[in-house]
């Protein structure tokens, strides 16, 4: 069963906002939605976020439901509760893969980030969710941001150190 995403791949919007998910990510979705079965569509919520966010992140139907339990968790009536459920539910948007293997985003989201259509967007995985980004903005910032952080690493440091301590870190070995 596939259950992350991986990979990268660029697809073309077309006039009416549709764009085609790679078909592994398709997989990833189907494997991460209880409700699908053969002959449905698999569902996923697009989170636009905040005023920082660049980019649409899409959530499987079980990603999302680990963030909105550890929401629910918090105490209700919390500062935190409030901004998260409103960073999380009301900046959504629940939707479904076409029967062709595209994705409808409405003229807010594309509008959000700056895709123009007809256009491009550039898909990239992330874990147990995907990002769907301008090519542009990301080539200029997210890029450019892993770019200068790896630079500023001594040249003998595999980044993979990072995984066994905090971050910011270097693990013993």
């Amino acid at each position: 069963m596939v259950r992350r995403f991986r990979g990268e791949g660029l697809h073309k919007v077309d006039a009416k906002g549709r764009v085609s998910i790679p078909a592994h990510f398709r997989r990833v979705l189907e494997a991460n939605d209880p409700g699908w079965t053969d002959g449905l569509n698999p569902e996923l919520v697009i989170v636009y976020g905040d005023h920082r966010r660049k980019y649409l992140e899409c959530y499987t139907v079980k990603a999302i439901e680990e963030v909105d339990e550890k929401i629910e968790a918090l105490p209700r009536g919390s500062k935190e509760r409030s901004i998260l459920a409103r960073l999380f539910s009301a900046q959504s948007v629940h939707t479904n893969v076409d029967e062709t293997g595209r994705l409808v985003l409405p003229l807010k989201l594309r509008e959000k980030i700056g895709l123009t259509v007809p256009g491009e967007a550039l898909f990239l995985a992330a874990g147990d969710t995907f990002q769907i980004w301008k090519p542009e903005t990301y080539g200029a910032e997210e890029e450019a941001r892993t770019e200068a952080w790896l630079d500023e690493l001594p040249d003998d440091v595999d980044p993979l150190v990072f995984l066994d301590g905090p971050p910011g870190q270097m693990a013993e070995g």
